[in-house]
C-alpha cells in the first residue's frame, strides 16, 4: 500500500500550496483602450474624454481658440504634423520644455540605447551612476560654487526644493520669504504661496511667511530688507515668464547680490523657464555677472522627452541645511528622482546643446526675431505695444482693445478694454494656426501679451516664415481680423 505525505521542507514544516483560481473567479479586465487603439482615436472621440475625465473647462477655451480640432500625429525639429498632414511651427515650444526641438535624433538614440541594454530605471537602494553624472555635468555648467544637485521631476518640485533648502538655511530666526509681484513659481503648495496669482491660489491656505514687492525695483528689496530682520530667502525669475516676459532694469541683479550679502539673505533664482540656454546663455543671470545661492532648471532640461528637473545651490548653503548623517535624507531624492533614462536624457542633452552651438544660436537667432518684431512694431504702431526679451524668450505686446480701434469707436469699447483684455492676442494666436499653421503661447498674468518660446534649434527661415505669417494677419486691420475669427468659431 502506498502511503501518501504531504510535501515538506527541509526542516519538516508543511507546504502549504498557493490557492489557484477558476478562470470563472478570474479579475474580469475593464474596458482598457490599448496604445493602438489611442493611436488611432479620432478628434471628436478625444474631446469626449477630454471632457468627461480631464478638464471640460480647458476645453471651452481650446474651442475659442481653434485648438480642439487638432490632433497631433506627429513630431519632428521645429514642426508638429496634424491628423491632416498640415506641418505646424512651434513658437509656442510647450511653454519652453523643447530646447532641442520635437523628437532631436542623437535623444531618440541615447534612450534607444539604454533601452535595449536593459538599463535600470530604479535603484534607490544604490547609487545611480546616471545621476551621479548629470550632476556632475550641471555643476561644471554652473557658475561659482553652485555645485550641490537635487534632481526631480518639474519645475514645481525642483523650487520647492530651493525654497525648503534656503529656509532651513537661513535658519529658524530668518523664516520669512520675499517674492515679486506677477511672479510664477509653480502649483505645488509651497511655491504657490509665492506665486503672485489669485487664479492659481484659489481658495487654498498657503503658507503665510512671505511678502510680496515689486519686481525690479532695488528701492523696496532694500526697503524690506531693512525693515524686517526675519527674512531669509528673496525668490525671483529672472525673466518674469507669466507676467509677460518682463526683464529688472539695468544694473537691478548686479545689486541685488550686493544688498543679499550685506543683510545675509539667500537668493533663489528661479530658472525653469529662461534656463538651460534660452536667453543665449545656460543660465540668464549669467549676463549680469552674478552668482545667485541657489538656482533650479526643469522643462528643457528632459530634451523634450522626459520630465526632468534640477535644483542647483552652492556647496556651504547646501552643506549647513542638509551636510550632516541626521539631516541628510530631510529633503532627500524622491522615488523618481533622477530615474535612470530621464537621467541620461539630460545627460545627452546638455552635450547636444554645446556640441550643436544652440546656446550660440539662441542669443544670434533670437536678436534676428527681435529685429523682425520691431519691425512690425514699427509698421503697426496702432496694434504692437511692445516687443522684448532675450534669446528665445520673447514677448510681442498688444495695445489694449480699444486702442487699435478707430479713433471714435474708442471711448465706447474703453469701457470695456478690462474685460475684452487678452482677445486680440486670442484672435491673432487662433488665426495664425488657422490661416497660416503657426503656433504661439499666451500669458498667465497680462493677457495682453503672447508669449514666444521657440526650440533653440529656431534658424532664420523659421524666424521668417513665423514674422511673415504676423505680417500678413495684422495688415487685414483690427476689424477684418475680428470678423476673421467670428467666422471660425461658426464653423
Amino acid at each position: 500500500m502506498t502511503v501518501m505525505t504531504k510535501p515538506s521542507t527541509a526542516d519538516g514544516r508543511a507546504v502549504v500550496a498557493a490557492p489557484s483560481l477558476s478562470p470563472a473567479a478570474q479579475l474580469a479586465k475593464p474596458a482598457l483602450l490599448s496604445v493602438e487603439q489611442a493611436n488611432a482615436m479620432d478628434v471628436a472621440r478625444m474631446t469626449d474624454l477630454f471632457k468627461a475625465h480631464l478638464n471640460p473647462g480647458q476645453l471651452h477655451f481650446m474651442k475659442l481658440l481653434g485648438f480642439h480640432k487638432v490632433k497631433i500625429e506627429r513630431a519632428e525639429g521645429m514642426f508638429y504634423t496634424d491628423q491632416n498632414g498640415r506641418r505646424i511651427l512651434d513658437f509656442f515650444g510647450g511653454f519652453g520644455s523643447l530646447a532641442l526641438g520635437h523628437n532631436h535624433p542623437r535623444i531618440l538614440a541615447a534612450r534607444k540605447k539604454f533601452q535595449e541594454e536593459n538599463r535600470h530605471e530604479i535603484a534607490i537602494a544604490f547609487m545611480s551612476q546616471y545621476a551621479a553624472a548629470l550632476a556632475h555635468n550641471l555643476a561644471q555648467i554652473s557658475p561659482g560654487d553652485l555645485d550641490m544637485v537635487f534632481l526631480g521631476s518639474s519645475g514645481s518640485e525642483a523650487m520647492e526644493a530651493a525654497i525648503k533648502l534656503g529656509e532651513r538655511a537661513a535658519g529658524p530666526k530668518r523664516p520669512k520669504i520675499v517674492y515679486a509681484e506677477n511672479s510664477f513659481h509653480g502649483k505645488t503648495r509651497g511655491v504657490l504661496s509665492v506665486t503672485d496669482g489669485q487664479l492659481y491660489r484659489g481658495e487654498f491656505k498657503l503658507i503665510d511667511n512671505t511678502l510680496r514687492i515689486p519686481f525690479g525695483d532695488i528701492e523696496a528689496v532694500e526697503n524690506a530688507f531693512r525693515s524686517d530682520p526675519q527674512i531669509g530667502v528673496i525668490v525671483l525669475e529672472t525673466i518674469q515668464g507669466g507676467g509677460g516676459i518682463i526683464q529688472a532694469p539695468d544694473g537691478y541683479w548686479q545689486k541685488l547680490r550686493a544688498l543679499c550679502d550685506q543683510y545675509g539673505v539667500l537668493w533663489i533664482a528661479d530658472e525653469v523657464q529662461c534656463g538651460v540656454g534660452r536667453s543665449g546663455r545656460f543660465y540668464a543671470f549669467e549676463h549680469f555677472g552674478v552668482v545667485p545661492d541657489i538656482t533650479a532648471v526643469a522643462k528643457s532640461l528632459g530634451g523634450g522627452k522626459s520630465a526632468m528637473a534640477a535644483m542647483i545651490a552652492r556647496h556651504d548653503v547646501y552643506m549647513k541645511a542638509y551636510g550632516t548623517p541626521k539631516t541628510a535624507m530631510i529633503h532627500a531624492a524622491a522615488t523618481f528622482g533622477g530615474i535612470g533614462e530621464a537621467s541620461i536624457t539630460a545627460i545627452e542633452t546638455l552635450n547636444v546643446l554645446y556640441d550643436e552651438g544652440l546656446i550660440d544660436n539662441a542669443a544670434v537667432t533670437g536678436d534676428y526675431l527681435l529685429l523682425r518684431l520691431r519691425q512690425l512694431q514699427a509698421k503697426y504702431p496702432k496694434i504692437i505695444k511692445d516687443v522684448r526679451g532675450q534669446g528665445f524668450m520673447v514677448g510681442l505686446e498688444f495695445h489694449d482693445f480699444s486702442q487699435t480701434l478707430p479713433m471714435v469707436l474708442r471711448p465706447v469699447v474703453g469701457v470695456l478694454d478690462d474685460k475684452l483684455k487678452g482677445s486680440l492676442s486670442g484672435f491673432v494666436g487662433a488665426l495664425l494656426l488657422r490661416d497660416y499653421d503657426v503656433l504661439v503661447a499666451f500669458t498667465e498674468y497680462n493677457r495682453n501679451v503672447i508669449r514666444l518660446l521657440p526650440p533653440l534649434i529656431c534658424q532664420r527661415e523659421h524666424v521668417d516664415q513665423f514674422a511673415d505669417a504676423l505680417d500678413s494677419l495684422l495688415s487685414r486691420g483690427i476689424v477684418a481680423i475680428v470678423k476673421d475669427f467670428v467666422k471660425s468659431q461658426m464653423k
